[in-house]
């Protein structure tokens, strides 16, 4: 048996469901961009409110009803509108790249709207924005 000795440098790759090595370095993907998650739900709540305004749906109980929600998440859903302009603008344009969200989630937003004046719902917006990231631990896989 005769050993090969390789000395330009390999590449791993994903070959179909295995890897495989190439010579020449492979070119990156571009990161896969959408909208964030609540991004979507503050769309979600303008259309909902747009409807409700326009008497295309009667109240947000006919909302749930047709969405198949609770009248808890509709409520939700809409009070996010009590964000200041400038701060909705922001949400909108947020975006997950490669399937990682932004540090700002509806939750914590919802937590935002509780400030009924613009000013210290901008305050803590930036202190949600600028706050270290949580790092979570790794699962450990299943075998079986």
């Amino acid at each position: 048996m005769t050993a090969t000795i390789i000395t330009s440098p390999l590449y791993r790759v994903q070959v179909g469901h295995g890897c495989g090595f190439v010579a020449e370095q492979p070119v990156a993907p571009e990161p896969v961009r959408r909208p964030a998650r609540v991004a979507v739900m503050l769309a979600l709540a303008h259309q909902l409110q747009a409807r409700i305004t326009e008497g295309r749906v009667c109240d947000q109980a006919e909302v749930a009803r047709r969405l198949d929600l609770t009248r808890a998440r509709v409520s939700q859903l809409l009070r996010l509108l009590r964000l200041a302009p400038d701060l909705q603008e922001q949400v909108l344009f947020l975006e997950s790249v490669d399937d990682k969200e932004p540090i700002v989630t509806e939750r914590t937003l919802r937590k935002v709207t509780r400030e009924r004046v613009w000013e210290a719902q901008r305050s803590a917006l930036d202190q949600l924005m600028n706050a270290p990231r949580p790092t979570r631990k790794p699962r450990a896989r299943k075998r079986g």
